[in-house]
């Protein structure tokens, strides 16, 4: 048994992101608002690089609550655009809030944010079964649908690739190899 090709075996990181978070199944608001986030933050930019800067993210953006960071102030958003442990991407670390201010307008609707996620699988993960990881593609056509619909919502920077590797990262969709040391079946 191995793990998923895509992983950098040289670094400590990814093997624990790999091994221990993506592809599960997350149902908990505070580590879905989280990984949207961070999948937001990624595009242009290397998982890498997003990973090493994670820890600094969850210190600017208060653990991720999203009441709180829904009423961070345009200062406090400004400010973050100083700190070099952080993505200073002016319109990602803005889209953060207003990813927020989303989210919670989700949560109003129905009830969870994981409740109008989880459906648009119908609450099952859809299991890929990859032989390898270079077949699974960039985006689907419901990473389009659901990326769509969150635009529609006020949600900036969730593009069906972004949305597809969250789908990914939130298990909504198993695509670990078939022979990963860490693959469920669904």
């Amino acid at each position: 048994m191995k793990r998923c090709a895509w992983v950098k075996e040289s670094n400590p990181l990814y093997i624990a992101y790999h091994d221990q978070e993506w592809g599960r199944a997350v149902k908990e608001d505070q580590a879905l608002f989280e990984l949207l986030c961070l999948e937001s933050y990624q595009a242009g930019l290397s998982w890498e690089t997003i990973l090493h800067k994670r820890s600094a993210f969850r210190q600017v953006f208060y653990e991720y609550d999203v009441e709180k960071v829904a009423q961070m102030s345009d200062s406090e958003l400004e400010k973050l655009l100083e700190n070099p442990a952080i993505v200073r991407h002016r319109a990602k670390i803005f889209a953060t809030r207003q990813n927020a201010q989303a989210f919670l307008r989700v949560q109003k609707e129905y009830g969870t944010f994981a409740a109008y996620l989880w459906s648009w699988v119908d609450f099952t993960p859809i299991d890929n079964h990859v032989k390898d990881y270079q077949e699974i593609p960039s985006k689907t056509p419901l990473s389009e649908q659901l990326s769509k619909d969150l635009k529609k919502r006020g949600f900036n920077f969730v593009g069906p690739v972004c949305i597809y590797s969250y789908m990914q990262a939130t298990g909504l969709v198993n695509d670990h190899e078939i022979d990963c040391l860490v693959r469920q079946p669904v």
